[in-house]
């Protein structure tokens, strides 16, 4: 069973493929732009943004977004995350939180989905902290600086405690059993 999952990202997509492999489900990207709504929640951009890309392919889609939200930020980046990331890198935000104490962060993924007679909305959640420097050789967004609960490990240290337990791990399992509910 294919979904189409509009989305530049290559990282993404693998991760969307390695939780979907386990529902016979696979998650076929589909490079078709869509304008990102400015909210503080990454739910409603997703779920915008699954509408956008249907309405132009007219086939059942998924979009992603995501926000890492960092307490002692008051919740920055959050749903602004990957236009910082791309303005100042998982480094620029080590040098905001240099010298904080309060190093609790929450990762989000918000799964959005649109067929056309349906619009729904799958969150998944990783709690953590930010690390204090980089660490780790899987190199994708903030993976190097995101340590999840009770781990001692980035996410870019051990990518296998990342696919068993990630945001976006959590967002398409949601998303994958309700899919095969149907």
């Amino acid at each position: 069973m294919k979904i189409l999952f509009a989305t530049s990202n290559p990282h993404k997509l693998k991760e969307a493929n390695d939780v979907g492999s386990g529902y016979g489900i696979e998650f076929v990207q589909a490079k078709e732009p869509y304008p990102e709504i400015r909210d503080e929640d990454v739910g409603k951009v997703a779920e915008a943004g699954a509408k956008y890309v249907f309405e132009r392919v007219r086939q059942p889609v998924v979009v992603d977004d995501t926000g890492l939200f960092i307490d002692a930020l008051n919740g920055f980046p959050g749903p602004y995350s990957a236009y910082v990331f791309r303005k100042i890198d998982s480094a620029g935000v080590l040098k905001l939180m240099d010298g904080v104490e309060n190093r609790r962060a929450l990762f989000v993924s918000a799964v959005g989905f649109c067929n056309g007679k349906t619009v729904k909305v799958f969150r998944g959640e990783c709690i953590g902290t930010i690390a204090k420097e980089l660490r780790g050789e899987q190199i994708f967004g903030y993976d190097p600086i995101f340590v999840p609960e009770g781990c001692a490990k980035t996410f870019a240290e051990d990518a296998v405690t990342k696919e068993r337990i990630s945001h976006r791990k959590k967002s398409f399992d949601a998303f994958c059993r309700w899919f095969l509910s149907l």
